[in-house]
């Protein structure tokens, strides 16, 4: 467990905090609960380190500048057009 025991005062502090209304049953409950949590995370620094592997590197292709379509090539497969812009069907 952790060197400081949490005490009630801190666990009505947080629950204040969170706007948790909280009887005296439940605030010793969450003590003890906070306190195994606190435990935990003291265990994972007793964890030993490892090496690590090299930086990643980016294994995508580069950006490169394309033409795109033209406003006519992308209208040219549309069902209607009103404008020069897809027209869709009424949604109200």
């Amino acid at each position: 467990m952790s060197d400081t025991p949490v005490d009630a005062d801190e666990v009505r502090h947080v629950a204040e905090l969170a706007r948790v209304d909280l009887d005296e049953d439940e605030v010793e409950e969450f003590a003890a609960r906070f306190a195994d949590i606190l435990g935990y995370f003291d265990a994972l620094d007793e964890v030993p380190e490892v090496d690590r592997e090299d930086e990643l590197v980016n294994v995508m292709r580069p950006d490169e500048v394309r033409d795109g379509l033209t406003q006519e090539e992308a209208l040219s497969n549309a069902a209607e057009t009103e404008d020069g812009f897809f027209k869709g069907p009424r949604v109200s």
